[in-house]
């Protein structure tokens, strides 16, 4: 077997019948890399709230963990509060922080979840609870094992909780190439932003990914989180962009090859995907991983 992904499906959130977030992928995706035996997958540990609350009010890290959360915050994240839920979010950050170490040790990392972008320090919203993202930045940093970083977001949604988590903070990089005209509807501004018209497509999509990528290494970052949302995808349901499942996974190809090239560490998270049927997604999302397994080995 080769590298390390970290998993956390096997926390389960109860969601009323209907709901949008696509929860079936996770084990869906799991089942599907186990079947190509390329990578080790293992049980993601329970993130320590103290980490969580060096990118969080303690406040609001608090009440979400004992459940005296106000509704109207659990409103704006989109899900009920349950002890479920609990458990998911910390294993879903404990999950990114065990890839970023193994990313500074090994050169890569990732995580069968994570991405959670819209996530501010004092509040969470769009499915996202806890920042991940900022989480394993500043844990890395409280432990003296990281200097600068860089977040490259190319989920279709803009990654607004990351930009205002890091707005003043000039060792880290955001990067957000993103739907205009998509949630977040309010968009905050990421350090280099790049809204994409309804529709855009393969060519027009990476294109504009060349032209930024070259920014991301000239900043020098000790590690690049690869926030590697599929739901660019064409007919993806919250999407709006156009990629065919060739172009996302020559978008990939192109980050992680130029982060081999140029020796930066490497941590890619899930983020969104919810194409109809799901094993669109599916398919999307393992071909991120079996791209990172061609190129890190």
């Amino acid at each position: 077997m080769g590298r390390r992904l970290f998993y956390c499906d096997h926390y389960t959130i109860p969601l009323p019948a209907g709901h949008k977030f696509p929860t079936e992928k996770y084990a869906r995706l799991r089942s599907v890399l186990a079947g190509d035996g390329v990578f080790c997958l293992e049980e993601a540990a329970l993130a320590d709230p103290a980490a969580i609350r060096l990118a969080h009010d303690p406040e609001y890290v608090c009440a979400f963990l004992d459940g005296t959360i106000h509704q109207g915050l659990m409103r704006r994240i989109g899900f009920p509060w349950s002890e479920g839920l609990v458990r998911r979010t910390l294993a879903s950050v404990g999950g990114t922080l065990r890839a970023a170490e193994e990313a500074v040790e090994t050169g890569f990392g990732g995580n069968l979840a994570g991405g959670t972008h819209h996530a501010f320090r004092s509040e969470g919203a769009g499915f996202c609870v806890f920042n991940d993202l900022a989480v394993a930045i500043e844990w890395l940093r409280a432990k003296g094992r990281l200097e600068r970083a860089a977040v490259l977001d190319l989920d279709v949604h803009q990654g607004d909780g990351t930009a205002a988590i890091f707005a003043d903070d000039a060792a880290v990089l955001t990067v957000s190439l993103h739907g205009l005209n998509n949630f977040p509807f309010r968009k905050q501004r990421s350090r280099i932003d790049v809204h994409l018209a309804d529709g855009t497509g393969d060519e027009e999509y990476l294109n504009a990914l060349a032209v930024v990528l070259p920014h991301v290494f000239e900043f020098r970052p000790s590690l690049i989180l690869y926030q590697s949302g599929v739901d660019a995808l064409a007919g993806d349901r919250l999407g709006r962009l156009a990629l065919t499942h060739e172009g996302l996974a020559r978008r990939d190809r192109m980050v992680m090859e130029r982060a081999r090239e140029e020796e930066v560490p490497l941590l890619v998270t899930l983020g969104g995907g919810y194409a109809v049927p799901i094993d669109r997604t599916v398919e999307a999302h393992a071909n991120t991983f079996r791209a990172a397994a061609g190129i890190f080995g």
